[in-house]
């Protein structure tokens, strides 16, 4: 098997183990798109497992992803990541161990666009971490679901016109993103206020947050008439229609839809 065969095969593997949300939809994904999306997401995962990791204080998360977005900014250098990670790779997971395949793996005509998109990211998570992750107005809501979701919608839409010319509104790719990641603050609303972290503005109902995460979830709708591309139409409807069902579990006082729930939804979407 080739390098490039397995690197691809590697990410495959990493983002089944990483990702309940995307995975389903990559694999759906015709080849040249699979192998796009996949490593663009393994690449903010990456990062993303830094800001999230329970072990490491915010002093070294904010000195690890600000030195990622550095190294992000320019010719990626493996020896000086590797060097950065190295204290700290008994703690954290292959998937940002690993952060210079995936940029190997995304192919040459957009690699540049996700590193952008990823450096911005570990930026913004950077600075949240030193806020100590205080989300006190919807502004301050906004501002972080941008850095940690929003951008995840830009750079899909970077990829779509990059593929086959799909041109998207970048408003509208922030709220779905802002959309699904707002939902994963409904559901994490108790766990994150055990850890001392709060991600809802002073003053709201869990009502207001619901009211936010429906109104951005309208955004994603907005989004996808825009894309009559049906290969990436079924990737963008499967977490859309995810979160939509998991809202409405929310307010029916149930954590979180079933595995079962999840293949019907995504057999009904292959189906339509």
């Amino acid at each position: 098997m080739s390098e490039a065969k397995k690197l691809q095969k590697d990410a495959m593997h990493v983002l089944k183990e990483t990702s309940r949300t995307f995975y389903i939809p990559i694999t759906l994904l015709k080849p040249t798109l699979k192998k796009t999306v996949g490593s663009a997401y393994l690449c903010m995962r990456a990062i993303d497992e830094i800001e999230d990791h329970e072990e490491l204080d915010t002093e070294t998360k904010q000195r690890l992803l600000r030195s990622t977005k550095v190294l992000l900014q320019s010719e990626f250098d493996k020896d000086a990541y590797r060097e950065l990670l190295q204290p700290y790779e008994k703690l954290l997971p292959e998937v940002t161990l690993r952060l210079g395949d995936w940029i190997d793996v995304c192919p040459e005509g957009i690699v540049e666009k996700v590193k952008e998109s990823t450096a911005i990211m570990a930026g913004g998570m950077a600075d949240w971490a030193e806020r100590h992750w205080n989300v006190k107005t919807k502004e301050d809501l906004d501002d972080y679901t941008y850095y940690v979701a929003g951008l995840v919608g830009v750079m899909l839409s970077d990829i779509w016109e990059w593929y086959d010319g799909t041109k998207t509104d970048r408003d509208l790719a922030v709220g779905y993103g802002r959309g699904l990641q707002a939902v994963n603050i409904l559901r994490n609303q108790d766990e994150d206020s055990e850890r001392g972290v709060n991600f809802v503005p002073d003053g709201w109902t869990r009502a207001d947050m619901f009211s936010y995460t429906e109104n951005n979830l309208a955004q994603a709708d907005e989004y996808m008439k825009d894309i009559h591309t049906r290969n990436i139409q079924l990737f963008c409807q499967i977490p859309l229609a995810l979160a939509k069902r998991t809202v409405k579990a929310l307010k029916d006082g149930r954590e979180k839809i079933s595995r079962n729930e999840v293949e019907t939804i995504v057999e009904d979407i292959q189906n339509n």
